[in-house]
């Protein structure tokens, strides 16, 4: 009777759970089939307001290329220009296939007015902020997502301050042949400090200053890419001076330009200032000398030999920071 029992109480369970399965399966059938009739249903064509590519490129023929060439070319990336309209089934965000106007907003008006610039919307006549509004349409994610608030959104540098659909002379659509003399043109100081060392990979084209900058905005200070501090972002790149050290050395834990000039410098090391000098600015009561302008140190002492040569890094070669047992002072 027992076994009976359980045999009845097994066959209805399995019987309920066929049940639940076909109804579930009942209803998810309708919505799994709407949601692929919505992604596969054709989308309507613009609206009547827009006039189409080919009136535009009738009187900009000029300006084709950028549907031709390019990123805004690539009819497989949904949200470019070109792309068909079939990719608003997923992206409804997507300017797809409305070609210049998916830029320029609808042509139709300025067709009509024979070429009235003020029936289209030209770049050139729109304020800074507007700008970026049609860019950031589509470039709002991944490194563009922080370029509201960022340095550059704050001093009214807008997305065409930098690049240019139609007359791109650099890669990533650059007004510029390259990063460094696009920079140049407002940080010319900075760019300057390449040429002071005789070695410079950035001058050299080994690295650009989107290696270390997001130019679009970052959580980091000064646009670095990576990490939220100076010290995080170069160790992302010099791995051996990463710590934590037994022994720290302070001005390495909170910003690696205390010392060095990562942009160019006169020195070794790319330092801002030749030793001793430079650890005499913090170091004045070392007895090492001093300062180099103690007389007595300098005729009188042996010490006055640190200030020759390799200087303090003669000695404290693991300025860094150390993990041996007795390396508090960096020595070798």
């Amino acid at each position: 009777m027992d076994s009976l029992r359980k045999t009845l109480a097994l066959g209805g369970g399995m019987a309920l759970m066929a049940w639940l399965s076909m109804g579930v399966s009942a209803s998810a059938a309708p919505a799994a089939q709407a949601a692929q009739a919505a992604r596969s249903a054709p989308v309507q064509a613009p609206h009547g307001e827009y006039a189409g590519t080919e009136k535009c490129l009738a009187c900009h023929e000029d300006r084709g290329a950028a549907l031709t060439k390019g990123p805004h070319s690539h009819a497989f990336k949904a949200g470019t220009p070109v792309a068909p309209y079939g990719c608003q089934g997923c992206h409804a965000e997507t300017k797809a296939n409305l070609g210049c106007e998916a830029c320029h907003g609808p042509g139709k008006a300025h067709v009509d007015a024979d070429g009235d610039k003020t029936k289209i919307k030209g770049f050139a006549s729109l304020k800074v902020a507007d700008q970026t509004a049609v860019c950031s349409s589509c470039h709002f994610r991944t490194k563009h997502a922080l370029w509201a608030g960022s340095q550059h959104d704050q001093r009214n540098v807008g997305c065409t301050g930098c690049h240019s659909v139609h007359g791109a002379k650099g890669e990533k659509q650059l007004k510029a042949s390259s990063e460094m003399e696009l920079c140049a043109g407002c940080h010319r100081a900075i760019v300057n400090k390449q040429l002071k060392f005789n070695h410079m990979a950035v001058r050299e084209g080994k690295l650009s200053c989107s290696n270390c900058h997001n130019v679009h905005g970052t959580s980091n200070v000064k646009l670095l890419k990576v990490g939220g501090t100076v010290a995080e972002s170069c160790v992302s790149c010099h791995a051996e001076k990463r710590g934590p050290m037994l022994w720290e050395h302070a001005p390495v834990t909170e910003n690696c330009a205390t010392c060095h000039d990562p942009h160019g410098s006169n020195n070794i090391r790319m330092l801002v200032a030749k030793e001793p000098f430079l650890c005499q600015r913090c170091h004045v009561t070392s007895r090492h000398p001093p300062t180099i302008y103690e007389g007595f140190m300098l005729n009188n002492s042996t010490n006055a030999d640190k200030i020759f040569g390799r200087s303090c890094g003669g000695c404290h070669q693991s300025i860094h920071g150390s993990n041996a047992p007795s390396g508090k002072a960096f020595l070798r």
